[in-house]
């Protein structure tokens, strides 16, 4: 195992009836900006439970972070910052509503324009404290300083991270999931599970307990994974699913062992291009990065064939083509297609993901750094 420093300030508070406890999370006098998505929070009690637990604080509300948020629908938010002296941030909903949340905590406490952050890397200098009550476990930004905003105008979807945007706390109740389409409990899964691989699929680094707690997640995802679809209503299912998301990407797997991300910095384009949902852009090239890179990563191919699908043998490359198998047959048993055509997306996608990726300086890819646009082109003709 490589060196490493893993601190991860996150108080998770979880299980039923946690949302009551937020109020002694935030300080009496803040002045706090709840931020939320499209409605669904009123519709399934959230709403009603956190307002009341922040019964007698002063509370502003902003509404309508979508899916893969765009920068410009989040500016609003900072003006209602300024203008009403805002001191602490409450995120309400799901990955791209904490994300949203992160960039206007961010852009309140660093003096640059807020798109800056993410399309010239410039440093975030400070942050306001920033709450999370989860009601989609996917991404894991609930645990974790990283948020992905996407910018229309630019047709581009980029990251930053920033050890300010660490959440100070984060309920994670299984309840505020219970209502959730199955799209969406089927893109978490999906996600998580990929977050996972992205850290776990590269090559032996002496991890021994980094691999087993990543084979662990992934084996509780494809267990309990078409439980919730078959189950709905199963509450340790969903309390299983959410805890898993959450160390999918709270840091703590990665520790020690090299990790890839080309699946979702390749994903990333996809979807900004395709307004594809993210983790069905990660379902469709994940399959496709195992096949391309199949020789350098075949060590703990063979390993995660072994381990989380049960797969044996004597011919490691039959082995391997049966792993990638599964694992695309994973995402298709949550309903989640892996291949472009399947969403009407075409050859003529590959070199205008190329030229993005390059637009966007995503030159050196992969564990060894040496996964290039080009060669990510070459990888999206597999997921043809």
């Amino acid at each position: 195992m490589r060196n490493f420093t893993f601190q991860n300030p996150t108080r998770i508070l979880f299980g039923r009836g946690q949302i009551e406890n937020i109020a002694d999370e935030i300080p009496a006098d803040a002045r706090i900006l709840l931020v939320a998505g499209g409605g669904s929070i009123r519709k399934n009690g959230v709403l009603e439970q956190v307002m009341k637990a922040l019964a007698g604080r002063t509370v502003h509300e902003f509404w309508g972070v979508a899916p893969n948020p765009d920068v410009a629908a989040l500016l609003p938010a900072l003006e209602i910052v300024r203008r009403e002296s805002i001191d602490f941030v409450l995120a309400v909903g799901g990955g791209s509503v904490i994300d949203g949340a992160k960039l206007i905590a961010a852009a309140a406490r660093t003096e640059v324009e807020p798109w800056a952050i993410l399309s010239k890397g410039a440093r975030v200098t400070g942050a306001l404290p920033l709450g999370v009550v989860l009601t989609l476990p996917a991404t894991g930004s609930e645990s974790n300083g990283a948020a992905a905003i996407s910018n229309k105008e630019t047709g581009q979807k980029l990251v930053f991270i920033s050890p300010h945007c660490f959440p100070r706390f984060a309920v994670l109740d299984p309840e505020t999931t219970l209502s959730l389409p199955p799209q969406q409990v089927s893109n978490g899964i999906a996600d998580a599970f990929v977050h996972v691989v992205e850290q776990y699929l590269t090559y032996p680094a002496g991890g021994a307990l980094p691999d087993r707690l990543a084979e662990g997640v992934l084996l509780t995802l494809i267990e309990q994974g078409p439980l919730a679809l078959s189950d709905p209503q199963n509450y340790e299912v969903r309390a299983n699913l959410m805890w898993a998301a959450s160390l999918a990407l709270n840091g703590l797997i990665g520790q020690g062992v090299p990790q890839d991300w080309t699946t979702h910095h390749i994903g990333h384009e996809l979807t900004a291009l395709y307004a594809l949902d993210h983790a069905r852009s990660l379902a469709v090239v994940l399959p496709a990065v195992l096949e391309a890179r199949r020789q350098q990563k075949a060590e703990k191919l063979l390993q995660f064939g072994a381990r989380v699908f049960g797969i044996s043998g004597s011919d490691s490359a039959e082995a391997i083509d049966t792993t990638i198998a599964q694992t695309a047959g994973f995402f298709e048993s949550l309903g989640i297609p892996t291949r472009l055509s399947a969403y009407g997306i075409g050859e003529e996608a590959i070199p205008q993901i190329v030229a993005k990726l390059k637009a966007n300086r995503r030159l050196r890819m992969g564990e060894r750094l040496d996964i290039t646009p080009d060669a990510a082109g070459q990888i999206l003709a597999l997921a043809l």
